[in-house]
């Protein structure tokens, strides 16, 4: 019995660690880029236009 009480105790704490973990990431601002560099290979930059021919 004193297994499940220590093994309880201990996946609790480290569960708690990991939700103060992601609260401390999204008060940071860790979540916040929904244009990332990642993500920009996707798309087409505009051509620019050469007015010295």
């Amino acid at each position: 019995m004193n297994i499940i009480i220590l093994l309880l105790s201990v996946s609790l704490t480290v569960a708690v660690c990991f939700l103060l973990a992601f609260v401390w990431g999204v008060k940071g601002g860790q979540f916040e880029d929904d244009y990332s560099p990642a993500h920009r290979i996707f798309f087409d930059e505009p051509k620019i236009e050469d007015n010295n021919k």
